[in-house]
């Protein structure tokens, strides 16, 4: 039985979709403590019980993207606010391949956000 979570990336044209779901495995493997939802239509990611980060397709540039909760707290040059207040996100090229080290450096120095206690987690 698949969930509303499966159709999600199910319903996207490759190579939109390998490459959402190439993230969503980037984004588990990351900490025991991440778990994966459906929140909003769309995959969002916690950190024990926090949301933390979510998969999403940019309106206007088609391109997939992880929008990081806590953006505001982190520099990075790949990480870009638009008109946001608090998250930042990290567009992709769906075609191209992923920069996994850029990827899992930043959600590592997301996950230290949430163990040093500047973002509180349930």
């Amino acid at each position: 039985m698949l969930t509303q979570l499966d159709n999600f990336y199910l319903q996207k044209d490759e190579p939109v979709r390998g490459c959402l779901l190439a993230l969503r495995e980037i984004i588990l493997k990351q900490d025991e403590n991440i778990s994966a939802s459906l929140k909003y239509g769309m995959p969002f990611f916690c950190y024990k019980g926090k949301m933390f980060c979510y998969l999403w397709v940019h309106k206007k540039l088609h391109q997939p993207y992880i929008g990081i909760v806590e953006g505001k707290n982190l520099e990075h040059p790949m990480l870009i606010i638009e008109k946001r207040a608090r998250m930042k996100i990290m567009l992709f090229e769906a075609d191209k391949d992923l920069p996994i080290e850029t990827i899992e450096d930043i959600l590592q120095q997301t996950i230290k956000l949430y163990k040093s206690g500047i973002v509180k987690v349930g």
